[in-house]
């Protein structure tokens, strides 16, 4: 039980959110450093990588279900 709290919480699929506004700070955090880092990277590279993509991917996909909570 205590890892299904945890996946709410983390979700914030709870029935009152305690961290909206933590969230939105650490994804356009996380999301600007991925934008920055692929940058980098495809400049160094010369092609684009998937790191940083799938970082945007994966913050989004957390985003949505914590917009789509019942």
């Amino acid at each position: 039980m205590k890892i299904w709290r945890w996946l709410l919480y983390i979700t914030n699929n709870e029935e009152r959110s305690r961290h909206e506004e933590l969230f939105d700070v650490a994804f356009f955090i996380i999301n600007t450093a991925a934008v920055i880092f692929g940058t980098i990277m495809l400049i160094v590279y010369g092609e684009p990588q998937w790191i940083p993509v799938l970082v945007i991917e994966y913050t989004w996909a957390l985003d949505n279900m914590r917009h789509n909570r019942p």
